[in-house]
Formats: C-alpha cells, structure tokens, sequence
C-alpha cells in the first residue's frame, strides 16, 4: 500500500511552498465557502469527503480541506496544501489519506482544477440502482449534465492507494461528474463557483428523480437531442453560477 507522507522538503522548497500558500488566500477562501455553504445545504456527511483545487501553474499542487473538521466550521486558514507525491507542503491540520489518493489522482490523470467529492444523499441513492446514475433526460435540472457524465459501476472497498484512485480518475474518460457505484460522486470544474453550482443542481435533480421513482408512476423523458440543446443552453451561460456564489458568500460569511 501507498503511504501517506507528510513534510518532506528542503528548507528553500518548504519556504517557496509557503509563499504561495500565503498569496493564494483568495483561493483558500471560496474552497472554504464551498465547503461550510455545501454543510449548510445538507451535502456533507459528518467530517467525511473533500474539495481541492489545483493551484494555479502548478500542476502537481493542489488546495484541500483537512481531517477532523466539520464542513461547517471549515475557514480559509484550515485549507492545507498538498502535492501529487501524497507530501503536505502548508498548512496547520493534518490531511486524511484517502483524500490524497482519491484528489491526488483526478487532478493529475483527469487534469481537472476544482475536484469536489460528496457522499450527498439522492445522488448517492442513485449510485445503488441498477441505473448507477441520473437519467439525463427527465427534469430539466438534470439536463444541465447531459453529455457530462460518466459511470464507474465497479465498487473497490475504499481507496487506501494511490491505485485506487487512478482506477477512479481513469474510469471518469473526461467527464465533468462521475457517479462511483456503491460510493458517491466527483464534480468536477474549471472554477470553483461554477463546480460547485454544478454539485448543489446535481444533488437537486437527483433528488427529483428519486422522488418521482418513488410514487411508482411510469417516468416520462425528453427526447436526447433535447436534452442536449438544454444542456447546452444551461451551459453556454455560467452568469447564474456567480450569482449563486455570491448569494452564499453574503450568507456564509
């Protein structure tokens, strides 16, 4: 197995680490947002699960919140810094190993910037069925995912090596959301604002499919290339996104 490592740095390393830890608040700032508007909004579970972003022109860094705090409580100063080799360059907390693992890979094999790993409930409840995944032709909140999903139905125990999460970021092929069998889900993005817009409308038509199962009632989908259009309407104009945002900054805090 993989272990997990703290610091290991020369001195003029740790030094250029903390440098950039130090200038990128702005960044550790709306990771934190996220983290303490997703408890707010009931897609947390207990201090389980995590968000990271890539810093920027680094591409084997990344922002992650740390092991033990509750999502809620969750600031700008708790963020730590890790590296893809599983070493924690800054920060005051220590990091829970399979957030290295998991992280580490989709951000250096996927190439994505924002990674945001959620147990939510209904999105979860999804990953149980036969189906393993929203159907993204129903409502036309989960149009928004059209084209943008990918499904990994092979469940491996959880990720205590760095295998594990190559499997997992190998299995996304590109995708912006994979749903992991028996697991939970990845949302990924560019920006935080827009990822996590993503996440909290991805929990919601879940929830709206799992709702509409439940009366037993035959489901009615939309024609795909509707679906698409939709999708690429939602998509094309990332405005409501910010907005969003921003509305939880001046509630959050």
């Amino acid at each position: 197995m993989t272990r997990y490592h703290p610091h290991h740095n020369s001195r003029r390393s740790f030094m250029q680490a903390n440098e950039t830890f130090e200038a990128l608040l702005p960044l550790r700032t709306d990771l934190a947002l996220a983290l303490r508007a997703a408890a707010h909004q009931g897609l947390s579970e207990g201090v389980c699960n995590h968000f990271s972003v890539a810093v920027p022109g680094r591409d084997d860094w990344f922002l992650l919140n740390p092991r033990g705090l509750h999502w809620s409580e969750v600031q700008a100063a708790d963020i730590v810094m890790c590296n893809a080799a599983g070493e924690q360059l800054a920060g005051r907390h220590p990091v829970e190993p399979t957030a290295m693992f998991i992280h580490a890979a989709v951000h250096h094999i996927a190439r994505k910037s924002v990674v945001l790993h959620t147990h939510m409930p209904h999105a979860t409840a999804l990953t149980l069925t036969a189906a393993r995944a929203l159907d993204t032709t129903l409502s036309q909140t989960a149009m928004r995912f059209h084209g943008r999903l990918a499904v990994d139905a092979h469940y491996n125990g959880l990720a205590l090596d760095m295998t594990e999460g190559e499997r997992i970021a190998n299995a996304m092929q590109g995708a912006d959301v994979v749903f992991l069998g028996n697991h939970g889900v990845i949302v990924c993005g560019e920006r935080v604002d827009y990822a996590y817009d993503d996440l909290y409308y991805l929990e919601r038509a879940c929830q709206a499919q799992v709702l509409a199962a439940s009366t037993g009632v035959p489901l009615t989908p939309v024609d795909t290339a509707l679906a698409a259009r939709v999708a690429e309407q939602i998509n094309g104009e990332r405005l409501q996104s910010e907005l969003f945002f921003e509305s939880l900054r001046r509630m959050m805090g």
